[in-house]
């Protein structure tokens, strides 16, 4: 019964099902996420479009402003006229020229003579014109907004007539920069829920931005990154404003866009924490689980082995006058049993370790095997330097390894080759090799012969290496693994231990 295999599907088919639901929540989350971005999108168009169609309302207000002007101009052109025909001939009706001259109570004038003297002001501040050096500034003033207006009256010399907007159209300016200024601050950065940046006609000149990290913004090189990127992501809309010119307006989606965008990968990243962590806990429950049975098991084997045992010890000593050299070998096996009874008595506790001689303990083992395993099978264990070499171990159970080794690599011989094992010292450190000249095992199975229930017989459990590597790694501190095998050139098993244990004692004594 292969029960690693059947492990081994089940694990797959539960890889499969997990596959597919980590497919459909990032299938359903790009989804949303791809719904989302679409009706942002859509609100950045409205949005876009508000905002050409404020710059358009603006530039309108600016059109009305401008023929505003034009009147005022208009009229102070009418005025001036007026004030030539005011000093024309006596024949003349001035009527409607002393009309159009009254009429004026708007437009700031003042028209001076050919030295500069005021000669008529109309619509000016009294303090202004009392005073004769705020007077020639003002005329100076105007003379910069619009150029003075020229013309004779007859018998006087040549007059000038400066002019600046009125009061209204001043002040309906200052409500046209508010304007332009709400549209920058307001229209464009306030309203827009993604990142912007608001620059001149050269695209480096950055007027305004919003939503954007200060830590950006405060470098220029990051800034202008950023408006590439942008402008790579959108076009960039364009807009001109009275007296600011081609302005250009540059954003991209916004950070929770960008946040959704990614949102699946996390999903994925988390979820496979979350199975990775599941699946610890899980092997940890079931290991613990297993090692109670396992601990169960094999002390109710003991117990159960002690009475038999204790029965054929009594009917040995029955026998030992009729046949002693048959009683010998029945002592052989009683003892055999009893170390097995030992064995498993020492699973689940916390095995004591004294130092053997390593040499002899396997050569013990060996030559308990070697009449028991089939006659075309020669083992040997070969002689080291050093046969008094002691390493820290619990004799019962290493020796339990040594025969599961053995017993495999029969197995693999079918019942015919050799078996070899070898002592191979390292600093603190020593190996047993144990080399058989069996089919050998597959690289992909190196880690796997380990596993509880592997096995490749027809008829078996599969817990001999899983057991062995139970014995040397957590009651002795070492380690087992396959050291080279390949199908066909046999195999050879590793067993590490650590002389360190047993020199601390040495030198504590």
């Amino acid at each position: 019964m292969d029960l690693y295999s059947r492990k081994q599907r089940w694990k797959l088919v539960l890889a499969v099902v997990a596959m597919l639901i980590v497919g459909a929540s990032l299938w359903y989350s790009n989804n949303i996420v791809d719904r989302v971005r679409a009706e942002e999108r859509r609100k950045v168009q409205i949005w876009a479009e508000a905002v050409q169609n404020r710059a358009e309302l603006v530039n309108y207000t600016e059109k009305l402003f401008e023929r505003l002007r034009d009147e005022e101009r208009k009229k102070v052109q009418l005025l001036a006229e007026a004030m030539q025909r005011l000093g024309g001939s006596a024949e003349t009706d001035f009527s409607f020229y002393l009309r159009v001259v009254s009429d004026n109570t708007t437009v700031p004038v003042i028209i001076t003579n050919a030295k500069g003297e005021l000669r008529v002001e109309r619509n000016v501040d009294t303090l202004i014109t009392k005073d004769p050096k705020r007077l020639a500034e003002e005329i100076k003033a105007m003379a910069r907004l619009h150029p003075p207006i020229e013309f004779d009256i007859q018998g006087v010399e040549k007059q000038h007539l400066y002019y600046k907007d009125s009061k209204v159209v001043t002040e309906l300016q200052d409500v046209m920069d508010g304007i332009i200024r709400s549209f920058i601050s307001e229209t464009v950065m306030s309203t827009a829920a993604v990142p912007v940046i608001y620059t001149d006609s050269t695209r480096t000149h950055i007027i305004e931005h919003g939503h954007i990290d200060p830590i950006v913004a405060a470098d220029s090189a990051a800034m202008q990154a950023r408006i590439r990127s942008m402008e790579q992501a959108n076009t960039p809309i364009a807009i001109d404003l009275p007296g600011k010119g081609r302005n250009y307006i540059f954003y991209e989606e916004s950070l929770v866009i960008t946040q959704l965008r990614y949102f699946p990968y996390v999903q994925l990243v988390i979820l496979g924490l979350f199975l990775i962590v599941a699946y610890a806990l899980f092997s940890i429950f079931r290991n613990a689980e297993q090692n109670q049975v396992w601990v169960g098991m094999a002390k109710e084997t003991a117990h159960q082995l002690g009475t038999p045992l204790s029965s054929l010890m009594a009917w040995m000593e029955l026998l030992k006058e009729e046949n002693p050299a048959a009683v010998a070998e029945m002592r052989k096996d009683v003892d055999r049993l009893e170390v097995i009874t030992e064995r498993f008595s020492k699973i689940g506790s916390a095995p004591d370790l004294t130092a053997e001689k390593l040499y002899h303990t396997l050569r013990a083992t060996v030559l308990y095997l070697r009449p028991r395993l089939p006659g075309r099978v020669k083992i040997d264990v070969l002689q080291t330097m050093d046969p008094d070499l002691q390493v820290p171990l619990n004799r019962a159970l290493f020796s339990w390894v040594v025969e599961n080794l053995i017993r495999n690599a029969v197995d693999a011989m079918e019942g015919e080759g050799s078996i070899v094992v070898e002592i191979v010292p390292d600093g603190s450190e020593v190996h047993i090799d144990v080399t058989d000249s069996g089919k050998g095992i597959p690289a992909a199975q190196h880690r796997t012969v380990f596993q509880p229930g592997f096995t490749t017989k027809k008829r078996g459990w599969g817990l001999g290496l899983s057991l062995s590597k139970r014995i040397i790694e957590q009651y002795h501190g070492g380690k087992i693994f396959v050291k080279r095998s390949a199908p066909g050139k046999g195999t050879t098993f590793r067993i590490t231990l650590n002389q360190g244990v047993l020199n601390a004692a040495l030198v504590s004594e």
